[in-house]
């Protein structure tokens, strides 16, 4: 079994960052007690306080998929409507 690195990048609208954030902050508890999750550590841009990045790692793909399919996840998708500009994931394989 591989381990599963992830980087979700998040950029709040300029005028819901506070909010973006507070609602970024409430994924932390339950998504670290998560089957599958080694670590799920929320970051802030100290040049734009609009980008959060996530860096995660799951002991695989699918405990990813599991995490992205649960309803907390789907709860910060529609508190945080039309208040992100942009959201992406990239999910990587460690090299070295």
């Amino acid at each position: 079994m591989t381990k599963l690195t992830v980087v979700a990048n998040i950029i709040a609208n300029e005028d819901s960052i506070d909010f973006v954030k507070a609602e970024l902050i409430k994924l932390i508890e339950v998504t670290r007690a998560e089957a599958g999750c080694i670590n799920y550590d929320l970051h802030q841009d100290n040049e734009n306080p609009a980008h959060f990045v996530f860096y995660e790692n799951w002991q695989s793909r699918e405990h990813l998929q599991t995490h992205l399919a649960n309803s907390h996840i789907a709860d910060y998708v529609a508190a945080t409507e039309g208040r992100v500009e942009l959201f992406t994931i990239n999910e990587m394989t460690h090299i070295a």
